[in-house]
């Protein structure tokens, strides 16, 4: 069995209007895959994410540590103040960790 290394999965809920521009971002990064998902949910003002024209996506990213600094500085600089979107991240374990770096 080959081993496990950790790396941290970065997850990001946003409308769905930046995806494109989002996912071009993610790429410039560092990026290298990323699992997409329509989302449903509420938010801390009490408005759901349906309400939102277009609706939300997720985005799971898995990365390394690098990587996940250019996605928190991105986030930070260019979506969070215009755009409703959240992110967390927490460690995962992973075999295959050369498709993460």
């Amino acid at each position: 069995m080959s081993e496990l290394s950790e790396v941290t999965c970065v997850v990001i809920v946003a409308e769905a209007i930046v995806e494109p521009r989002l996912l071009d971002d993610l790429v410039a990064c560092g990026v290298r895959g990323w699992t997409l998902t329509p989302a449903q949910g509420q938010g801390p003002r009490n408005r759901g994410v349906s309400e939102i024209e277009g609706g939300s996506i997720r985005l799971d990213v898995l990365a390394s540590d690098a990587v996940v600094d250019r996605i928190w500085q991105l986030l930070d600089s260019d979506y969070f103040h215009d755009y409703a979107v959240s992110a967390w991240s927490y460690p995962v374990r992973v075999m295959r960790t050369d498709r993460y770096r």
